[in-house]
């Protein structure tokens, strides 16, 4: 048998002699987390969808309103809209002793590495059946192990990676000049070199001499590249560097 990585669980709360089943939702699409709610509930779960504010903010409010509900699993969405990264809520609820499953549609299992490494307890594509989540819900309710200990540390592995990497963008980042990073910042905006020339009352061979600056320091081969690295980093530059 595969060991397990998972924290051991606290046992399931008991009321009456039945395994406490509550489950709340939090997922900003509406048809998704009311199918969910549908299963889950047709299976004898009692499922709450917890509303996700339509603004960004801090997590704490909505965190409190979903341990109001005193889940025994949360399933959990990584992208909230407006609202932001559902990351920011894993770390809290699982302090609070909730078994967080989440579920995404993104394929970066960088990003799935720093879900578990803030306290999931399983990364699940919302490509797979339905079933597979329910299936999941059922394991976590019961305090079941749901990831062995190769997957964790792939997801975990892929998210240190990642951080090497983000570590190595910002270095390179750094080492632009102030036009350099002026000129990035117009090129994430989507102007062109004869934009950004008529901009600065430039000449285009200028502003060509510029980028190309840019794409040395970045260590890539295109405009669109540069402007995928800065995005990647959350990079954006300085106002007053602005032209």
């Amino acid at each position: 048998m595969t060991s397990m990585a998972s924290i051991d669980p606290a046992p399931p709360t008991e009321v009456n002699g039945l395994i406490d089943r509550r489950v709340v939702v939090v997922d900003d699409h509406q048809l998704l987390s009311e199918s969910l709610a549908l299963a889950l509930s047709v299976q004898g779960y009692d499922v709450r969808r917890v509303p996700v504010p339509a603004h960004s903010g801090a997590p704490a409010a909505l965190v409190t309103a979903i341990l109001r509900v005193r889940p025994r699993v949360v399933l959990l969405d990584l992208e909230l809209g407006a609202f932001g990264d559902g990351n920011r809520l894993i770390e809290p609820l699982a302090r609070a002793d909730v078994r967080v499953v989440v579920m995404t549609g993104s394929p970066d299992r960088a990003r799935w590495g720093r879900a578990v490494l803030a306290g999931a307890r399983k990364v699940v594509s919302k490509a797979r059946p339905l079933s597979e989540l329910t299936s999941v819900v059922r394991r976590a309710n019961q305090g079941l192990g749901l990831m062995d200990a190769a997957e964790r540390e792939e997801l975990l592995g892929a998210w240190h990676t990642r951080l090497v990497e983000n570590d190595d963008i910002d270095r390179r980042l750094a080492q632009l000049s102030r036009r350099e990073s002026a000129v990035l910042g117009q090129l994430m905006a989507g102007l062109s070199v004869r934009d950004i020339a008529a901009r600065g009352v430039v000449s285009e061979a200028t502003v060509r001499t510029q980028v190309k600056a840019v794409l040395t320091k970045l260590g890539v081969s295109t405009q669109l590249a540069a402007v995928s690295v800065a995005n990647r980093a959350s990079w954006h530059p300085p106002t007053e560097q602005a032209s």
